[in-house]
């Protein structure tokens, strides 16, 4: 039977970055159960993301609040806290907040907390259990350290840009932010990895993940071809490096998606189509064999699907168990029933008014995530953080 409290309840987290990457990590951490204090700098407003919008959440009086789509996207189960750190008295704030809290991650430019004192090694003195996690473009070290470090940058730095697009046409990146995303996914199994060691050892530690590295890191296969063959892959737009048909095919009255795994799937594809030749013609009765003849199979192929609609394809490839799907637009994604039965969209109540939010896709048995606060406005929390024995009270 579940528990009300999450698996990381009772964690403390003193949270110093913005944007995309850290505010992910963080957002992760706060709906396990974490207490998460975002710490915002007053002078500018706060996080850059609450001015990129339109859409923006309006207040009773239907004027726009500083709660963007974009900033609520990662900032659920905060609090936020306005904080000067460039003055002695927001620096002295952030120390005895980092003294109560388990985890502190920043994504300052490297060494660009030093001038505070508020950088691992100086922090790390007082505090030798902290796990302090620092988020950058391009690392700590290396010849690009000193560099600024944007989503943009680290897909086409890291080379996912010119695996993305058509083949002739130009690099294109990814449409979300997904290097962001994805390092602040590495960030939180590296933190949770070292809150573990710390809690057995009492030793705290520095993580050091860069954008670019965490970008090269999931290339994946197409990155491991290129290290054994030598060969710097091509843009195949929607085709696999490696399966043949494994692509995005044009119906009648919209695209589907094909993903013929194996040959005894292909065998049942061309059946559905009354092309039962090709399993028996050499140069497509296997997959290596397709990937060699990719060309001439689809010039089969797409002509072929063009003839059928959609739901037609879907309905009957799914009958004979062949991987087939829709390429759905985002309002056919939120309102579709496995969206719902997965409760991967939320509605939650923030101070100016009512918000919809994307939910969280970890499934625990018996320790769920939660949903406790919604986005905060800008230094909501401050006040009664501030001056709160206990500042990490959830």
């Amino acid at each position: 039977m579940a528990v009300s409290e999450g698996a990381l309840a009772g964690v403390k987290v003193l949270d110093l970055s913005r944007i995309l990457a850290g505010p992910t990590c963080t957002q992760l951490l706060g709906d396990m159960g974490a207490c998460v204090l975002k710490i915002e700098n007053p002078v500018t407003g706060g996080d850059d993301t609450r001015q990129w919008g339109p859409p923006y959440v309006a207040d009773a009086n239907g004027n726009p609040s500083d709660l963007s789509a974009y900033y609520m996207s990662a900032n659920r189960n905060k609090k936020s806290v306005a904080v000067d750190i460039t003055m002695p008295r927001g620096q002295d704030i952030i120390r005895r907040l980092a003294a109560e809290a388990d985890i502190l991650i920043e994504n300052f430019k490297p060494g660009g907390l030093a001038k505070y004192g508020l950088d691992y090694a100086s922090l790390s003195k007082d505090l030798p259990g902290l796990v302090y996690c620092s988020i950058s473009g391009y690392g700590q070290t290396g010849p690009n350290a000193s560099k600024p470090g944007y989503d943009l940058m680290a897909q086409g730095y890291g080379g996912i840009m010119s695996l993305t697009g058509d083949p002739s046409g130009a690099p294109m990146k990814v449409g979300v932010g997904i290097a962001d995303v994805m390092c602040g996914m590495y960030a939180t199994v590296g933190i949770l990895a070292a809150l573990r060691h710390a809690e057995r050892t009492g030793e705290g530690q520095q993580i050091d993940i860069a954008l670019v590295d965490a970008q090269v890191s999931w290339l994946i296969n197409e990155g491991v071809n290129y290290l054994h063959s030598g060969q710097v892959p091509q843009r195949r737009g929607n085709g696999h490096p490696n399966i043949v048909p494994y692509d995005v095919y044009e119906a009648s009255d919209g695209h589907v998606i094909l993903a013929v795994g194996n040959d005894s799937q292909f065998t049942r594809f061309c059946g559905f189509f009354g092309l039962g030749e090709l399993p028996v013609d050499a140069r497509f009765a296997t997959n290596p064999a397709r990937l060699e003849h990719r060309d001439a199979l689809n010039a089969i192929l797409r002509p072929t699907l063009l003839n059928h609609d959609t739901k037609t394809v879907i309905r009957g490839l799914e009958a004979l168990k062949v991987p087939v799907g829709p390429v759905q637009t985002l309002d056919q994604v939120f309102d579709s029933d496995q969206v719902a039965a997965r409760e991967m969209q939320i509605d939650m109540q923030a101070a100016p008014g009512p918000v919809h939010l994307i939910g969280n896709p970890l499934n625990f048995s018996l320790t769920p995530v939660t949903y406790r606060h919604a986005p905060p406005t800008f230094g909501a929390d401050t006040e009664t953080v501030l001056s709160s024995k206990s500042p990490y009270e959830d």
